[in-house]
């Protein structure tokens, strides 16, 4: 589909553009979203630098973690809940560890 073109012919191209390449030598890189985390490696990493602009290529196998994010339910927290509820204390600590501490989700739960 490409035609076929001399690597040295591409590089001396890219340079008269202002465009430059370069491998960064990673031995591991790891990307966090929101509730995972994925971990590359041994990547390969090209880094590009186009009009002052640095972008990075990113290839190679990643595994993929679950984020555990750790929870701090507090005796106030409780409190709340069940001052807003009614709720024991036994459900009121169920509901908002499953709610993952979000005490307007816990309240709305127990009410409804």
């Amino acid at each position: 589909m490409y035609p076929k073109i001399d690597q040295r012919k591409m590089q001396k191209m890219m340079k008269q553009m202002g465009v430059s390449t370069k491998d960064i030598p990673a031995e591991k890189v790891i990307i966090f979203t929101k509730d995972k985390k994925l971990i590359f490696e041994n990547p390969q990493v090209t880094e590009t630098t186009m009009m002052g602009q640095k972008t990075y290529q990113l290839a190679g196998n990643y595994k993929e973690e679950s984020k555990d994010v750790e929870i701090k339910i507090t005796e106030e927290d409780i409190d709340l809940v069940i001052a807003q509820t009614g709720a024991d204390k036994e459900k009121a600590k169920a509901i908002l560890t499953k709610n993952k501490g979000d005490i307007a989700a816990t309240i709305l739960e127990i009410q409804g």
